[in-house]
């Protein structure tokens, strides 16, 4: 029984599996059938496809490459107005450069650089200063009113530190050392400058054109000098010239027109030898002698100092006539016949150094530049020290302090020119007489010639203190003159101040006194 079931479940379970293989294989034939049906359609679609995309890429390809074609020629036209914009502005630049070097060039012609100006009177004139490593020397003295000072302010000392560099730099450059020596120094070796071979300078600004700096070194030999302009048209510095300056040949004739005070001559002649025939050696006197009382001692002075010093070179003139400062220089100077002599007129209470001969030398050209110094004149030491009896040596009064003195710019004795620019302009007015005027009257000849009138304070150029008598025979204006001057060399204002005011300062000083120690009761 259990067999017959089991045999009726195994072939029924065969059968199953019969009818399932059977409906399997009928399925796969009609799957298979259909797909062969269908095929061409699907590849047909497909084909469709990729040409329809092929389009598309070519279509967007071609788009492309207009638009790279265009994106090139915008490009190229691009290109092309940048260059066009850049040529213009090179252009622009160099046209703004030229223009620039135009213009500094003007301003170079302009300024009193290298040729003087013609000028209506002394106020006209812009005076120099001068300076050396360590001083300024100036006219306009500022709040300070010290007429010797260092360069306190930075943009002071910022600038003439700046010129110096740049004048050293200039002279140490190959270039610069072969422009400057001359043949026979070319095979010596070449001198390296340095900031202490700077002796001095002079700087002056008109205030439209620019400043203008001449700086002076020590060249290789005891009379060679180099000589540096510089000038800055209210831009950078330009270099202007660069030139040597040998004055071991320069003779300065020195003319001093006298009459009496034959004490001030010996002190002059004291001065003379030391600094003249002792450190210079390069000078010839002249003496213009108004009258003959005293004429003796002048000459036997002057014979005195030939006999101890071997000293040859000088001429006594005598004129027999009024004195006039104007008529003896004029005299002096045409007596000379010894060719174009640098002249120096000189008065006989003045006082210089060896450095002022030489600076009278470097500052004075024939035909070209005449030199017009402000000397220092020195207060009545009396007053300065407090008594005869406290005045120390003339050497040891020589101090450029607002207390000693102060620089006279409104004197034009003392000058230095060529003898033949002194001719060519005319010499002195010799119908004035007496004291004064005659000075401003040949300083404005020059100022109305081509000739450039170097004006800077000297800080070897001293007017010694003497007591000033204004004559009652000199013409109104002469005599107010004289009186003005006398009153400016008296004493600072200050110092004048304080003597006016002395008793009322006495009296003053006594009430405090009276406070400080009452009468005991």
């Amino acid at each position: 029984m259990l067999r017959r079931g089991l045999l009726t479940w195994v072939s029924r379970i065969g059968g199953l599996l019969v009818f399932l293989c059977c409906s399997l294989s009928l399925l796969y034939l009609m799957t298979c059938t259909g797909a062969q049906s269908g095929a061409p359609s699907a590849v047909h679609t497909y084909q469709m496809l990729l040409q329809e995309r092929e389009e598309q890429h070519r279509l967007y390809i071609s788009s492309l490459k207009k638009q790279i074609a265009q994106l090139k020629e915008d490009l190229q036209e691009r290109s092309q107005q940048l260059k066009r914009v850049q040529e213009r502005e090179v252009q622009g630049a160099k046209s703004q450069q030229s223009d620039l070097q135009e213009f500094l060039k003007g301003q170079l012609l302009k300024a009193e650089v290298t040729a003087g100006t013609r000028l209506p009177s002394e106020y006209a004139v812009v005076p120099f200063e001068s300076f050396t490593l360590q001083r300024v020397y100036q006219l306009e003295m500022g709040l300070t009113r010290h007429p010797e000072e260092k360069p306190v302010r930075k943009d002071k000392r910022d600038e003439l530190g700046e010129v110096l560099e740049v004048a050293l730099h200039n002279l140490n450059t190959p270039s610069a050392q072969q422009d400057n020596r001359n043949a026979a120094e070319k095979t010596q070796t070449s001198k390296v400058y340095t900031p202490s071979d700077f002796l001095e300078g002079i700087t002056r600004t008109e205030k439209d054109k620019g400043t203008l700096y001449e700086l002076t070194f020590r060249g290789e030999s005891t009379h060679d000098f180099r000589r540096l302009v510089l000038f800055r048209p209210f831009g950078p510095l330009m270099k202007v010239k660069t030139e040597g300056a040998d004055t071991a040949d320069v003779l300065i004739n020195i003319v001093v027109p006298l009459s009496g005070r034959t004490d001030k001559f010996k002190q002059f002649m004291h001065n003379f030898r030391e600094v003249c025939l002792r450190q210079d050696g390069r000078v010839h006197l002249t003496v213009v002698y108004f009258g003959k009382e005293q004429m003796s001692e002048v000459r036997s002075t002057l014979e005195n100092t030939s006999r101890e010093a071997s000293f040859k070179n000088y001429t006594l003139l005598q004129l027999d006539e009024e004195f006039s400062r104007g008529r003896g220089l004029d005299v002096g100077a045409r007596a000379w016949r010894g060719g174009n002599v640098l002249l120096f007129f000189c008065d006989v209470d003045i006082y210089f150094t060896a450095d002022f001969l030489n600076t009278c030398r470097l500052n004075t050209q024939p035909g070209k530049k005449v030199f017009y110094p402000v000397l220092f004149s020195q207060y009545n030491p009396t007053l300065i020290y407090g008594g005869p009896e406290h005045i120390p040596p003339v050497e040891q009064q020589l101090v450029i302090k607002k207390d000693t003195g102060l620089w006279r710019d409104f004197g034009f004795g003392m000058t230095c020119q060529y003898r033949s620019d002194f001719i060519n302009i005319g010499g002195f007015d010799i119908d004035i007489k007496g004291w004064g005027g005659e000075d401003v009257h040949l300083y404005r000849k020059y100022l109305h010639s081509s000739l450039l009138v170097v004006r800077a304070p000297s800080r070897g150029l001293f007017h010694l203190w003497h007591e000033k008598h204004c004559a009652d025979e000199l013409t109104p204006d002469q005599y107010r003159m004289c009186m003005q001057s006398k009153a400016m060399n008296e004493a600072s204002h200050g110092q004048l101040g304080m003597l006016f005011f002395r008793h009322e300062i006495e009296a003053h000083l006594r009430r405090q006194k009276a406070k400080q120690n009452p009468k005991k009761t």
